[in-house]
């Protein structure tokens, strides 16, 4: 089997009018030496691995190992391919300062599964959970019931948003055997129950048996008015900005535009992020009247030549995501309220960003998790953002971090934003979701209606969250660009 020439060169093609970003194509250079390589699936990852971020990788020119001239010959080529076996450390080893700088890129051997969670699809037992340190632990945690979806085996057996657990199958969850508890490819476990103690569960002795199966998320969790004096305010829970559900979040703006509402909340406390095209239309379904102006503006690689209008995402009127085509239902509101904690990322900070400079934000809860940069996904394939001609001996595929997204302004938040006002979550006292009985919400419609922002209450965050179940699919904290 012959590989071609380590040398790669991004190169812009035309686009058409259906088509939202200019898309990109690898060109492999071939050359009179062909590199040589065994036929294992090894190498051919590999190779596939150092080509696409030598190509798209945002910090390619900060990794020495990916430079263009990295490698004399092919010889010192297939050597390096073969210095990491693994090929998922192999990724890793091309990274730029993982744990400080770039936290976010990720590769998988299974791209179907990648492609289905991207459409919300997952195995799910239907819990979204939160898992924290036990008040004075280092090691032991406990979790709690964020939301539970529809129509899943958690909702058909009475698992309520609040509940507390602190082991699983009779095991108590900590931090070395979470994922072999609740995230290993077994169907099935067993929650077991307990009172929360003030972040010292007692276990109460009932366990609650739970069965995974594919499921697929409605990300518009609830839409709903609520009166309030003269105002009609309406609130939207949204947990994650899934593109094949573009339709169903307009159809929720339609419903909130005529029930005439006056203010809105938009409720992103555990929206990790997504499709960057869905956050701009979130964002035009808020506003309207900035259709055609600057929503946000994207900075590749030095590597990628591309112009400055095809750099640039601007606010819309319609949706056209390939599947759906329909005018969108704008609210055309000069002020919006964002229900937030660290578990709001990526897209859901694009949101804030982008309308930052157009209309009054505010925002309540806790500090986002600060993550301002995207990725597409790269395939093993001719042009690597697509699958045309993949390469079938294997089934791998990279999300890497490819770019930098900032507002109009030219500014982004890499640290998080910090809200209006602070409220974290009890969970000892979650409240129900879209009701009055949750504190979040609650300190909204009170921000709403008087304009004071009281005093800041910090009392709430003693414990401190550790992981949760959605930081478990391969889309977690994700911003990405779909190229149709």
């Amino acid at each position: 089997m012959a590989l071609a020439s380590n040398k790669i060169y991004p190169t812009p093609i035309k686009m058409t009018k259906s088509t939202a970003f200019l898309l990109l194509t690898i060109l492999i250079a071939t050359s009179c030496e062909k590199i040589k390589v065994a036929p294992s699936e090894n190498l051919e990852v590999n190779h596939f691995i150092w080509k696409g971020l030598n190509g798209f990788y945002l910090w390619q020119s900060n990794v020495t190992d990916l430079a263009d001239n990295r490698f004399l010959n092919s010889d010192s080529y297939q050597r390096f391919l073969n210095s990491e076996p693994n090929s998922e450390q192999f990724f890793e080893n091309l990274l730029h300062q993982r744990n400080t700088i770039d936290k976010w890129s990720w590769i998988v051997e299974d791209y179907v599964a990648l492609e289905n969670s991207f459409q919300g699809i997952s195995l799910h037992n239907g819990i979204e959970f939160g898992l924290v340190y036990e008040n004075g632990s280092a090691t032991d945690l406990f979790g709690y019931v964020r939301y539970v979806l529809p129509d899943s085996d958690a909702s058909s057996k009475n698992v309520k948003r609040g509940m507390i657990f602190n082991a699983v199958d009779g095991t108590q969850l900590d931090i070395h055997n979470y994922r072999d508890l609740l995230f290993s490819s077994k169907p099935n476990y067993s929650i077991n129950l307990a009172d929360y103690n003030n972040g010292n569960p007692l276990s109460t002795g009932v366990s609650i048996a739970l069965s995974k199966s594919e499921h697929t998320e409605n990300p518009v969790f609830i839409t709903k008015t609520i009166p309030s004096g003269n105002k009609k305010i309406g609130y939207l829970m949204y947990n994650s900005f899934t593109t094949n559900f573009d339709d169903e979040l307009n159809a929720a703006f339609l419903t909130l535009k005529n029930d005439g509402i006056t203010d809105l909340i938009i409720d992103l406390r555990y929206n990790g992020g997504g499709s960057v095209r869905t956050a701009i239309y979130l964002s035009s379904m808020i506003t309207g009247q900035f259709t055609g102006q600057l929503f946000a503006k994207k900075q590749w690689n030095d590597k990628i030549n591309i112009s400055d209008s095809n750099l640039e995402e601007k606010f819309t009127n319609q949706i056209n995501n390939g599947t759906v085509q329909e005018n969108i239902n704008s609210l055309s509101l000069d002020r919006v309220y964002f229900i937030t904690t660290n578990s709001s990322a990526s897209a859901s900070e694009l949101v804030i960003n982008g309308l930052n400079p157009y209309i009054d934000v505010k925002t309540v809860g806790t500090k986002t998790h600060g993550k301002y940069v995207g990725s597409i996904t790269v395939y093993d394939s001719p042009k690597m953002y697509n699958k045309e001609d993949i390469n079938p001996n294997h089934t791998w595929a990279m999300q890497p971090i490819v770019l930098e997204i900032k507002n109009k302004l030219g500014d982004n938040s890499i640290d998080g934003f910090t809200p209006n006002i602070v409220l974290a979550e009890d969970y000892n006292d979650l409240g129900v979701l879209g009701e009055l009985s949750d504190p979040l919400l609650n300190r909204t419609l009170k921000y709403i209606t008087t304009g004071a922002k009281g005093k800041q209450d910090f009392s709430k965050s003693q414990f401190k969250e550790f992981y949760n179940s959605k930081l478990a699919q391969p889309t977690s904290n994700n911003m990405y660009i779909e190229f149709n």
